[in-house]
């Protein structure tokens, strides 16, 4: 059992419900409300972005305190947990959307997408928990930070 939620949970908080008490999965559930906000033309996309740099950055410090640390030959990673979960957030919300105002073709090409990205971060939970993975290092003064 490794610390960060399956697919399935992280979907579920993407889609509004109610998440288990984690904080990945919190954010994920806060990160798509702010895309579904974006992608339906709400004012305040710097605020939105601001927000999402944010929760980003929340997970990431997370799994860094969480995640065990990586073997010392583990693979580099070319993005971290909380830019996969704010990119998953993202399509999901796109995916959402496109159910209610898309035709059939829109909707399988979203919704493949969607997968694609859940089995591709099911796959670096995994690695990251046996030690085969390692996440680049991100940290630094950040402009939402001031």
């Amino acid at each position: 059992m490794h610390p960060l939620p399956p697919k399935h949970l992280l979907l579920q908080a993407c889609r509004g419900l109610p998440p288990d008490d984690h904080p990945v999965l919190r954010c994920a559930g806060l990160l798509a409300d702010l895309h579904e906000r974006r992608l339906t033309g709400a004012s305040g996309t710097d605020r939105i972005d601001h927000d999402r740099a944010r929760l980003v950055h929340d997970i990431d410090r997370w799994v860094a305190a969480e995640l065990p640390k990586a073997a010392r030959g583990a693979h580099l990673h070319t993005e971290t947990v909380g830019t996969v979960v704010d990119r998953l957030a993202q399509f999901s919300a796109l995916a959402y959307l496109t159910l209610a105002m898309s035709p059939d073709d829109a909707v399988h090409d979203a919704a493949q997408r969607l997968t694609e990205l859940a089995v591709a971060y099911e796959d670096l939970a995994g690695e990251l928990a046996a030690g085969r993975r390692r996440l680049p290092n991100l940290t630094g003064t950040h402009d939402y930070e001031s």
